[in-house]
């Protein structure tokens, strides 16, 4: 480990060779130390180049973690990039492009990485063992005083705060056939298809197309594999139907085949470019799936296998062939497959002493040892690592002979080495295959599990599916994409001809899920990296009875991290089949689910963040309101009045409360002015538009006469209140239907999919028409008076005679304005409501203004109409909450039995008619001052053992009442009815309030409508 500032350039890059760009050096820091990479590089090839080998610390430990992988399985190299409003955390140093200026730093550690305080974690080992939080800190002083404690020590990396600076997009595609892996199989797939002229999508999650081939030395046709992807991709990009997408993970398959991907379009830069997305989101929509998304190799599991400096074998390769870096000056290979030799001769060719290939197979025979003995290689049988030695770097192991019975033979020898390359076999990666419902069966011949079963459209192919030979790679690729494409009607389903490989057989792998450690030496063998999960934790997780595989992953944490257990899973699964005495199959493993890899969170908001997830809506009449003192409030989507300040007045508690108690007294003794442009407005017209309203609420609209407007109330198809509102009939096909603010959307939605799918046949048109009007409620003793002398002469009868309660006239202008009027309340108050066209609100309503002005006019927010709409007892959001009935709200007479509607059927069901179920119930505060917050919990008696019986909950409440004069709320109470002038306890835990209630009628003002029908 190199901690001084002061280190040679790059002493482990080797002279030549590598897909790294020389002429393009590139500086960058970790930890605040400056070093040198090149352009091609990733993070963690850099680090390694400049000897960097300690780059994180382990979850619960705090243990020293060098670099494990090459790629997105990596479970130690998490780093934290950038700062300020673009710090990332949480991110795999395998996975980081290299730019210039990139600013790393390692996380999990204090105060600095080499001098880690909370390493006292391992000194406590034995006490911190799977499940110690369950067992150590349930008494005194109780979890709760542990948790926060255990929590600051936990965790990984630091976000941010600030507001991300950068832009997201959301992209939508569709195809014949996704190709998700760019690597042999899925280069193959991608091409048979594409020649045919189908839609092809190919992704792969590196910056360029050849997965594995990036890191081996093989041939296609006698030439470096290289020069063949270069050919592919070249002919790829020349396909007019073809699209290959770089840098972008396929993440997740749902419903549909629909798959999700993320392209990081910008991670790669230091800052995006000006209008240029750092990560776009892809929801592709193709007629088939091919899963190329390659295996994942395993580490094998022997004491001090968490060492820095211990790797895997394929990601050895990986940075000698593609990043031109040698990861140590003395290795030992081993392996319980043929990768190790692989691995060892690549290592030789690049100049690494080669210390020992350890074999942990028995037998010595095949033609990669053979290769291996020829250069010159020791190869010892049936061997194997039992410990490994050094705390911030690799030193050496010992080696001990196995007994092929879970033991050794004779004494363990040490090794000197800076590099130990293992490979415990290669695991398919049918994370995809397992999103779309695919089954995984149990193969003993690569020991791991295989796709089977799969959705119908989706195939999983090369490596994905258990064939690791090039040859089969390219055959099964190049056959998959011809029948996708022929599935999709193109081609004749003729695979193409395959490029020629050299390849050498392998013999076959050997199952070993442990080593056992050095005799005499206390050793720890890590099975999950990243959450410092053991065999021992396993084996405890067996002894106290956690031994299915969802309950072995939650108890230990074994796959639980940023990594999903992509290298330690089938390990760990194998070792609990192993305790339980069942082979692997019947254990069976942990359900996979989306993502594949992490994905930023706003990546997956892309633009619909702030203002452009929740955008402003503004009513017609916002210009006059923001003039006029208001203070605004978000309602919903809409900006819209709260409350109106004097001049002059500041914006504070006391000037709050003032003005809303004068706007509801103003309002009930002379006359107020509403702005209710935000309630939904839905024109429904047709021949059936009478018959439809008669079917989506659940009180009678069929006879509803021209001119008249009627309260109705809609339900769902399981018979809970869905929304409420007026319905105006303007004439013998025409009708405006209005919706609470909230629910505007929802209920056009839904009027929609009835007419389309339900009830096509009726002969019906609807609209939203929220925006093209203003609306206006003028109520008070006052309201006609106003009206009267707002409405042109001669243009419509306001009197109470000609426009009675419910009533509604279509000819009346305002100052020319053609207006609708008509008489329904909010407040219980007579009232009316004045439509006119938005462009014209203000015109409107400055002319009621002008009109009331010697009657007293004055505008009221949203506080005081609730105010008063809770006085009256009027139902609104907090009581149509998705849970109650009409016979709830105290609505049943408005559930008509003669006829069907939607919801009918589900009315009679005991669960509706159970006597208990809270009703809607009126409460007042014994004392008469205390405020009843909305949300606490209705009890008998709040001292009670518990659990203390719920008897229900307050929906709505007013902290102060000026008409009645004391606070008053509304609530759904078990049998409320019956308890009608009884007392139960309105509780609020958060704060500790505890209220004791009166139990009322709802209505607290005028319980005749005698002001209403005034």
């Amino acid at each position: 480990m190199i901690f001084g500032r002061h280190a040679p350039e790059q002493p482990h890059r080797l002279a030549a060779g590598g897909e790294i760009d020389r002429l393009r050096p590139i500086g960058f820091s970790f930890d605040g130390r400056s070093f040198r990479g090149y352009a091609g590089d990733t993070l963690a090839s850099a680090l390694l180049a400049n000897g960097v080998k300690v780059v994180g610390r382990s979850f619960k430990y705090h243990r020293p973690r060098g670099i494990l992988s090459a790629g997105p399985e990596e479970p130690n190299a998490l780093v934290e990039l950038r700062s300020g409003a673009r710090r990332e955390p949480n991110t795999r140093a395998t996975m980081v492009e290299l730019f210039h200026g990139l600013s790393a730093t390692s996380q999990n550690r204090w105060p600095c990485l080499a001098f880690d305080a909370m390493e006292m974690n391992d000194l406590l080992s034995r006490f911190l063992v799977a499940g110690f939080y369950y067992k150590t800190f349930m008494g005194f002083p109780g979890w709760h005083f542990w948790e926060k404690r255990i929590r600051a020590a936990a965790g990984m990396g630091r976000g941010t705060v600030e507001p991300d600076p950068d832009i997201y997009e959301t992209m939508n595609a569709h195809c014949d056939v996704l190709v998700v892996g760019g690597g042999p199989s899925g280069l193959a797939a991608a091409l048979a298809a594409g020649r045919t002229g189908a839609r092809v999508v190919l992704l792969d999650e590196t910056d360029g197309l050849g997965g594995r081939l990036r890191s081996e030395r093989e041939a296609l046709d006698g030439a470096p594999a290289m020069r063949w992807v270069e050919s592919a991709s070249a002919e790829l990009a020349d396909l007019p139907d073809v699209r290959v997408l770089t840098r972008t993970t396929g993440f997740g398959i749902y419903d549909g085949n629909v798959v999700g991907a993320v392209e990081r379009v910008a991670d790669h830069l230091p800052v995006p470019p000006a209008h240029v997305a750092r990560q776009r989101l892809w929801h592709i929509r193709p007629r088939r799936v091919i899963v190329a998304a390659g295996a994942i190799e395993r580490p094998l599991v022997f004491g001090g296998n968490d060492r820095p400096g211990v790797m895997l074998a394929g990601a050895v390769r990986s940075y000698l062939n593609r990043f031109a870096v040698r990861p140590g000056s003395s290795a030992v290979v081993v392996a319980n497959n043929d990768d190790g030799y692989r691995t060892a001769l690549d290592l030789a060719a690049a100049g690494v002493d080669v210390a020992q290939i350890l074999d942990t197979r028995g037998g010595g025979r095949g033609a990669w040892r053979d290769r291996a003995l020829a250069a010159g290689l020791e190869v010892a049988d049936g061997h194997a690592v039992t410990n490994a030695y050094g705390r911030m770097g690799l030193v050496g192991c010992d080696v001990g002979r196995l007994d092929g019975r879970g033991g050794t033979v004779g004494d363990s020898r040490f090794v000197a080495c800076d590099l130990i390359a293992t490979s415990g076999g290669w695991t398919p990666s049918i994370h995809l295959h397992s999103h779309a419902g695919g089954k995984a069966e149990w193969s003993d011949a690569v020991a791991a599990f295989l796709p089977t079963d799969g959705r119908p459209g989706i195939a999983a192919i090369g490596a994905a599916a258990g064939r690791f030979a090039l040859s089969d790679c390219l055959a099964n690729g190049f056959r998959t994409g011809a029948e996708a494409a022929q599935a999709c009607g193109f081609g004749s389903g003729t695979a193409p001809d395959a490029p020629t490989t050299e390849e050498t057989a392998t013999a076959p792998l050997q199952a070993i899920w442990s080593v056992p450690g050095t005799p005499g030496r206390k050793v720890r063998r890590f099975v999950d990296h990243q959450d410092d999960v053991t065999v021992e934790d396993i084996a405890l997780a067996h002894r106290e009875g956690f031994v299915s595989v969802e309950h072995l992953k939650r108890y230990t944490t074994l796959g639980m991290g940023t990594d999903q257990g992509k290298t330690s899973n089938v390990a760990g699964h194998a070792l609990m089949a192993e305790a339980r005495g069942q082979p692997i199959p019947v254990v069976g493993t942990t359900t996979f689910r989306p993502p594949y890899t992490p994905v930023a969170m706003g990546a997956l908001a892309g633009r619909a963040a702030g203002r452009h997830l929740a955008p402003i809506r503004r009513t017609a009449l916002h210009d006059w309101h923001a003039a006029n003192g208001v203070v605004f409030v978000e309602a919903g989507p809409w900006l819209r009045p709260q409350y109106y300040l004097q001049p002059g007045e500041a914006n504070a508690k006391e000037a709050m409360d003032r003005a809303i108690t004068g706007e509801v007294v103003n309002t009930r003794t002379r006359v107020g002015i509403s702005d209710v442009s935000s309630l939904g407005k839905i024109d429904v017209q047709g021949p059936d538009a009478a018959e439809f309203l008669n079917r989506v609420y659940s009180n009678g609209f069929a006879r509803l006469p021209v001119g008249k407007a009627r309260y109705g109330l809609m339900l769902r198809e399981d018979g809970i209140v869905d929304d409420d509102g007026t319905t105006s009939r303007l004439s013998e096909h025409h009708f405006l239907t209005t919706t609470t603010t909230v629910h505007a959307a929802k209920v056009l939605a839904d009027l929609e999919w009835y007419l389309q799918v339900v009830w096509p046949e009726l002969d019906v048109r609807v609209s939203s028409v929220t925006e093209q009007w203003a609306g206006m409620a003028l109520a008070g003793p006052r309201a006609r008076d106003v009206l009267a002398a707002a409405v042109d002469p001669g243009t419509a009868d306001v009197s109470n005679a000609a426009l009675p309660f419910l009533g509604v006239t279509t000819t009346a202008t305002i100052r020319g304005v053609p207006v609708r009027i008509f008489r329904i309340s909010f407040s219980g108050e007579l009232g009316y409501e004045v439509n006119a066209p938005a462009d014209w609100g203000i015109e409107v309503w400055e002319a009621l203004m002008a009109a009331g002005e010697p009657h007293g006019i004055r505008p009221y927010g949203l506080e005081a109409m609730g105010i008063m709409r809770i006085e009256k007892g009027h139902v609104a959001g907090p009581e149509l909450d998705g849970r109650t009935t009409a016979d709830d709200l105290g609505l049943g007479r408005m559930t008509g039995r003669s006829k069907w509607y939607v919801g009918r059927g589900m009315l009679d069901k005991p669960a509706f008619t159970d006597p208990d179920r809270p009703s809607l119930v009126g409460l007042v505060p014994v004392d008469g001052q205390t405020r009843i917050r909305a949300g606490s919990v209705l009890v008998d008696d709040p001292d009670a053992a518990t659990p203390i019986p719920k008897l229900g909950h307050v929906t709505s409440s007013a902290y102060l009442s000026p008409t009645v004069g004391h606070p008053i709320s509304l609530g759904l109470l078990a049998r409320g009815r019956e308890r009608i002038g009884q007392e139960v306890w309105a509780v609020y835990p958060m704060r500790g309030i505890r209220v004791r209630a009166r139990v009322t009628e709802t209505c607290f003002v005028d319980p005749k409508g005698e002001k209403l029908h005034g």
